[in-house]
């Protein structure tokens, strides 16, 4: 049996600038950190006693004799590409719920082909196995996904995750002294909006609209180093905070899919009761909001938030893990 366990990603600036469409003419960045907030994925090989040759349980149960039989895309498109050639049994269990924004289904991707590998009695270097997620997500889904999630979920911890014509990767760990990270992290804040989408539909129109964007994702690409500066720097950890609120205004013209009068709501609460800044998680639509709120000003937001599900975190530094490997003891003939 194979345990993997793979963290979900927060996304801080330089989201859109991550999707093939954009950096294969122009580079792209981002700047994200995994959660303490998780995927698991169970998997073994299947004893041959049962009428089914696959067996898939998340929140529907498949039991199917092959592959493509399979509904889950995911699934069935990490077996194909790992030529999955006997019997399997997979388990999924998450922290929090799909469709949220925290790239929960790249998070799946890359849990499901770690655990497949370990399975198979072989494993492969975190930046491959982002990769082969994104491969299985944007060529073999056809999903309109970035390459973002895959990324910091495979790898983990505070990155600059840079993106360069010819699907070129490089990742740059953003080193700061642990007393400045917790300064970060005491400013955050995520809640959930309550509502749910797919980050793949939303995307459409937003690549759709590329063309006639440029200046402002060349402006949000912009804020990337301006927010690593400011980490790196002894600057007023507020700055950040303020260049949320700078970066979300822009976010929110990219696409009328990107934000709701629910939504623009929440943030407006949010601001008036202190919060600096803020930002809906993910491709936009619904989900988490992460705001930065000096924590003096805390417990004024929650209570004017108190309808919402405020979801406390810790950043994480370890990406995608087999945190349990037992292999088969015995063979079946």
């Amino acid at each position: 049996m194979i345990i993997s366990r793979t963290p979900f990603r927060i996304s801080f600036f330089g989201g859109g600038t991550d999707y093939p469409a954009w950096y294969n003419d122009e580079k792209g960045a981002v700047l994200a950190t995994t959660i303490d907030k998780y995927c698991y994925i169970t998997c073994r090989w299947l004893p041959p006693f049962f009428p089914h040759r696959y067996r898939v349980v998340y929140s529907k149960v498949e039991t199917v004799r092959d592959i493509d039989e399979i509904q889950h895309p995911s699934v069935r498109e990490v077996f194909k590409y790992l030529n999955i050639n006997r019997g399997v049994e997979i388990h999924h269990d998450g922290d929090l719920p799909a469709r949220t924004g925290l790239g929960s289904s790249s998070s799946f991707t890359v849990g499901l082909v770690n655990a497949l590998y370990a399975l198979k009695g072989s494993m492969v270097s975190k930046m491959d196995l982002a990769k082969q997620a994104i491969d299985i997500e944007q060529n073999r889904i056809k999903e309109n996904v970035g390459c973002q999630d895959q990324t910091a979920a495979a790898i983990g911890g505070l990155n600059r995750i840079e993106f360069s014509p010819g699907d070129q990767i490089s990742v740059q760990q953003v080193t700061i002294p642990a007393k400045r990270r917790q300064e970060l992290q005491s400013h955050l804040m995520l809640y959930f909006t309550g509502f749910t989408r797919t980050a793949s539909e939303i995307a459409v129109s937003q690549l759709e609209n590329i063309p006639q964007k440029r200046r402002e994702l060349r402006a949000m690409y912009g804020m990337v180093d301006e927010a690593v500066g400011i980490l790196n720097s002894n600057t007023d950890i507020c700055d950040f905070g303020r260049l949320l609120h700078e970066s979300w205004e822009i976010k929110r013209t990219l696409s009328d899919d990107v934000t709701t009068n629910n939504i623009d709501s929440i943030y407006e609460v949010a601001r008036k009761a202190g919060a600096l800044g803020g930002k809906l998680l993910g491709a936009g639509g619904g989900g988490f909001f992460l705001l930065f709120v000096e924590p003096g000003l805390q417990a004024q937001v929650r209570a004017e938030l108190s309808s919402l599900l405020r979801v406390p975190f810790e950043f994480e530094n370890l990406g995608s893990q087999v945190i349990l490997y037992q292999p088969e003891r015995y063979e079946f003939e």
